[in-house]
């Protein structure tokens, strides 16, 4: 359903995506983890073409996402770190409002922002301004933004930052349940975010992929828990500037 091959963004002379290659099966939840600064919104950006690529491919849902990018769009959901929220609209209004952008039919719009609400719990904030709400409503008025025209993809950037650890919860158990519905592509750098929530791992740092599996594969054969595989990775690098 996503699939990257030798994917690069540079910057003059920063290489902030260094040819990275992976792939997110039909209905799967995949974990892009890595640190702060590692390629994650970037190689996000380019996913959702927000950003072209200095080189390489990447398909999303069958479309190349330079040639075919309004087919792409069509066909994702996006949650950036902070939600695209409007704060003097209801949630409602918003979530109708994104109905429409989306190209929702109009004889399926209500049916559409009143499912997207009920999936991500907001159906009773329905009439409350989004600038009222808390931050953990908020996340899950723009998980509703993204779900409303019901896209086979959704691409979630740091979808659990800064939100209290009832929040987190509350929302891991939302992205959970859409598995096997959509194929979800998480960005994070929270360890457990991954452990909890997904089936599959790409771990990335200083713009290259360093591990891609499943996360049981992952973690059985090299007898390790991703904790200790991620730790294993940046540490490398660390001592190899050190012995330079």
């Amino acid at each position: 359903m996503i699939e990257v091959k030798g994917l690069t963004k540079r910057y003059g002379s920063f290489t902030a995506v260094d040819d990275i290659t992976f792939t997110v099966e039909k209905g799967q939840i995949l974990g892009f983890l890595g640190p702060n600064g590692a390629g994650k919104t970037t190689t996000m950006r380019i996913l959702t073409c927000y950003l072209p690529p200095t080189s390489g491919t990447a398909t999303v849902a069958g479309y190349d996402v330079q040639e075919h990018s309004m087919d792409v769009r069509r066909h994702i959901g996006y949650v950036p770190e902070n939600p695209p929220v409007y704060n003097d609209m209801t949630v409602r209004e918003y979530v109708s409002f994104c109905a429409r952008l989306k190209g929702v039919p109009k004889n399926r719009q209500n049916a559409a922002v009143e499912t997207a609400m009920e999936r991500c719990g907001v159906e009773d904030r329905r009439n409350q301004l989004i600038g009222t709400l808390s931050k953990g409503y908020r996340q899950r008025t723009g998980l509703a933004q993204a779900l409303v025209h019901d896209p086979p993809v959704l691409i979630l950037d740091e979808p659990t930052i800064g939100l209290d650890p009832a929040q987190i919860i509350e929302i891991r158990q939302l992205i959970r349940n859409l598995a096997g519905n959509h194929t979800v592509i998480l960005s994070t750098h929270i360890l457990p975010e991954v452990s909890v929530t997904c089936q599959a791992v790409a771990i990335i740092h200083e713009g290259k992929i360093r591990a891609v599996d499943t996360l049981a594969n992952l973690t059985h054969e090299n007898k390790e828990s991703l904790e200790e595989i991620f730790l294993r990775v940046i540490s490398r690098d660390v001592e190899e500037v050190a012995a330079r």
